[in-house]
């Protein structure tokens, strides 16, 4: 493993809600949420794990969120449900990993390392 610098960044989806739609308590609920979110990628590769556990990790946090256009907080469809697209990739490898149209997956991001993970062992 090499000393070289890591970097992770983010963004929280989708459409931005103007300010004066949110609560003061809303808009610091989201920062905090951002903050967890690159705080748990960044624990990881400060660890030296890999940076798809770090996406991942990152992922999860915003899905889990109900203040961003991803998991929770996503957009309904015209059903007014959740249906959800994720992927996950390793520069490594290659390998890639996605799930289109999940519906009542909490993590879909999960299941899309899962298929990644699965990839790796087949081949």
């Amino acid at each position: 493993m090499t000393n070289a610098p890591i970097a992770l960044a983010l963004h929280g989806g989708c459409g931005t809600l103007p300010p004066e739609e949110l609560t003061t308590d809303e808009w610091a609920q989201s920062r905090d949420h951002i903050a967890d979110a690159l705080r748990a990628g960044w624990d990881i590769l400060r660890r030296g794990g890999r940076a798809r556990e770090a996406v991942e990790a990152t992922v999860v946090v915003l899905e889990d969120s109900p203040h961003f256009n991803a998991g929770y907080g996503a957009a309904l469809n015209a059903d007014h449900e959740h249906e959800l697209d994720s992927a996950i990739m390793d520069g490594a490898s290659l390998s890639a990993g996605a799930v289109a149209g999940a519906r009542r997956i909490r993590n879909p991001v999960k299941a899309a390392r899962a298929l990644l993970e699965r990839h790796d062992r087949s081949c």
